[in-house]
């Protein structure tokens, strides 16, 4: 009984001496061994091997970067304001020995250092200055940081400025702000608008007074040349016209008794309407109805011989391509129609009793 006894304390014994001796370190981590309470060295990752009961694994350090939040710190800005900042600092060991033994909690001190910094960095600033800053006092914070944390062992990475609040009669006198701004700016683009679309009006107007104006000219223009044109054609025509009938009464050969028929002819067209009460006879009507009764002797102002001594000929006029020559070509034909007219009057032995400057104008009118 007693040599299990004393087997079982062996066994015992063993396995704490063997728990002593070996040590396992983590990956990114660090061990600081002492011996006899005084730094002896540092384990790196994986097994290590150490004297039992004299060497002793004081602390185990975090190799990695490391993250920590701190709780919002009230910050009294430059105009006498109170806000609420909260911070994020990114950092790491690189000296475990200096993050062991050179500060008690490196932890502690990189929060406080923070607190004391920040309220340095935002008294400078006014609220408005301290709301659109993040950059200026994430950087000064950094600078700082690092500076005093170097002596430490401990890297300051970045520092990040996660929440600046105002307090609550702050938040509404700027939502008041900014919703006035809003409407401020709201109102200046609408007026905007209204300009630039009272200025596309009426430069959309004016182009198209001026298009209106442009095309009203242009249609006067050729309702110009068309009147022109066609007046031009007209007389053209009216002219040939009295060509065609001259040349006709010509080549008929009238005789006293075809005139006198004709004045008969005309005296229903003088009676015609209700209204004609009185109408007048012409005096040459006297002569022609003698003229019907005797054809052997000659009527004072009917022509005995109505063949012209002269042919008339004429030719058409071709229509003009241009207005100016169109118009010189018609009035050159109405000149030449004219003149060959006057060239054929005096041939005639007495003149037309209708046109005739001999014919009795003094006599009156006789009245039916």
């Amino acid at each position: 009984m007693g040599v299990l006894i004393v087997l079982a304390l062996l066994v015992i014994f063993a396995v704490v001496l063997l728990a002593k001796t070996v040590k396992i370190i983590p990956q990114a981590r660090t061990g600081i061994v002492e011996r006899f309470g005084r730094y002896k060295g540092t384990l790196t990752p994986g097994l290590n091997v150490v004297v039992p009961f004299i060497d002793k694994l004081r602390y185990i350090i975090d190799m990695r970067e490391q993250v920590v939040t701190f709780p919002p710190q009230p910050v009294i800005t430059e105009d006498n304001l109170t806000v609420s900042i909260d911070t994020v600092i990114y950092f790491q060991v690189n000296d475990p020995v200096a993050a062991t033994y050179e500060i008690a909690n490196y932890i502690q001190a990189v929060e406080q250092l923070t607190m004391t910094t920040l309220r340095n960095i935002a008294g400078g600033m006014d609220l408005e200055e301290t709301l659109t800053s993040r950059e200026a006092i994430n950087s000064g914070l950094s600078a700082v940081l690092d500076e005093a944390t170097g002596r430490w062992g401990i890297k300051v990475k970045r520092v990040e400025v996660k929440s600046i609040d105002p307090p609550g009669s702050i938040k509404d006198a700027m939502e008041k702000q900014m919703r006035a701004d809003r409407d401020k700016r709201a109102m200046i683009l609408s007026a905007e608008g209204e300009r630039q679309s009272a200025i596309l009006t009426a430069e959309g107007n004016k182009q198209s007074a001026i298009l209106n104006a442009e095309g009203e000219r242009e249609s006067r223009i050729l309702r110009a040349q068309a009147d022109r044109e066609a007046s031009i054609l007209r007389a053209q025509g009216e002219g040939q016209a009295i060509q065609t009938v001259f040349q006709a009464i010509h080549d008929g050969a009238p005789d006293q008794s075809l005139l006198a028929y004709q004045y008969l002819q005309m005296l229903p067209k003088i009676a015609e309407g209700d209204a004609n009460k009185v109408w007048i006879v012409p005096s040459e009507i006297g002569k022609a109805l003698e003229g019907l009764g005797s054809t052997l002797s000659d009527l004072k102002g009917i022509p005995a011989d109505a063949t012209p001594t002269k042919r008339v000929s004429f030719e058409s006029t071709p229509l003009p391509s241009a207005v100016d020559e169109s118009r010189k070509a018609a009035d050159e034909a109405v000149a030449a129609a004219i003149a060959e007219a006057q060239q054929t009057a005096p041939v005639s032995h007495t003149a037309d009793p209708l046109t005739s400057p001999e014919s009795p104008t003094d006599e009156p009118p006789a009245e039916e």
